[in-house]
């Protein structure tokens, strides 16, 4: 008698997380929330209007959260990005670690493949309008060194010193604007490792999720987010003091937090990746001396069950 085939258990039902924003004086988030639970969303987040310009603290803690097989899910393009670049780089990351996204208006979903299109257009029409910027400045100074005016500003050149403390303002702004327009792809993964782990550690995660980052910009970075409020003060607190052979441990649950999918096998294959050295020898690592920094970091608390 035949036997009957035993049926594969049927894939998890993917969450699908909404994410609501209205700024004061408009009307459209309550019927954004309306949208979103239409759409089938199982929880939605609403973003209050900050203090500060461009934060999103909601967003950046939703972000934070997802987890692969997750769905981001918005009415509009604007309701989440502040640019193209910028919604650029948040899908990005999100592609990176196994969440979809979707915009309801804009018929935008990344789980299929014309939303995957999609995006490749905007990627492109972002390269594009970078590329058209440089060849107006690059037309725009030969034109002034034809009409013989020297490119620049002349305050600078004569240290005067109200030009030279307009500029350091200016370049200030531009600074925080642009850690507070990419601080989703990133600060979630700081909030998760600090104060725990080390900046060194933490800039290896960062790196492998394809952030260039250094230790001195990463820390000067997170204390300015401290300064303007826009992050937790325990971030900056000392990393505890462990003894050198407790680094792999350190290194092993940095990479389990920042993606808690990874097998033992996919961890062992970013240690080569990252160039660690096993702690019993050999040229690769394998997944029983994985499991057993695992089980330490558990032990000790840098992982939790």
């Amino acid at each position: 008698m035949a036997k009957s085939p035993i049926a594969s258990p049927s894939p998890a039902p993917r969450r699908l997380i909404g994410y609501a924003r209205a700024v004061t004086g408009d009307k459209t988030k309550d019927t954004q929330v309306d949208d979103l639970r239409a759409a089938g969303c199982n929880r939605t987040f609403q973003e209050e209007e900050s203090g500060a310009a461009g934060a999103r603290p909601v967003l950046t803690r939703l972000l934070a959260n997802l987890t692969a097989g997750d769905v981001l899910v918005i009415v509009q393009l604007d309701r989440l990005a502040r640019s193209v670049n910028h919604l650029l780089q948040v899908v990005d990351d999100l592609e990176k670690r196994g969440v979809h996204f979707r915009s309801l208006r804009d018929e935008i979903d990344t789980s299929t493949p014309q939303g995957v299109f999609a995006i490749k257009i905007l990627t492109s029409v972002a390269q594009f309008e970078r590329a058209l910027i440089g060849e107006q400045t690059k037309a725009g100074i030969k034109a002034a060194k034809d009409r013989g005016r020297t490119p620049g500003n002349p305050g600078l050149r004569e240290r005067r010193p109200e030009a030279i403390k307009a500029v350091s303002k200016a370049r200030e702004k531009h600074y925080i604007e642009k850690l507070i327009s990419s601080a989703e792809t990133w600060l979630p993964t700081v909030r998760q490792l600090r104060p725990l782990h080390s900046w060194d550690n933490i800039v290896r995660v960062l790196d492998r999720r394809g952030h260039r980052w250094t230790v001195e910009r990463l820390r000067r970075a997170v204390h300015r987010m401290v300064r303007e409020n826009l992050a937790e003060p325990e971030l900056l607190e000392r990393a505890p003091r462990r003894a050198p052979e407790d680094h792999l441990m350190k290194v092993v649950a940095a990479v389990a937090i920042a993606d808690p999918s990874l097998s033992l096998r996919a961890i062992a294959a970013q240690l080569d990746q990252m160039r660690e050295r096993p702690p019993r020898g050999g040229g690769k690592w394998q997944p029983s001396s994985v499991r057993h920094l695992l089980n330490e970091a558990y032990r000790f608390g840098l992982l939790r069950y």
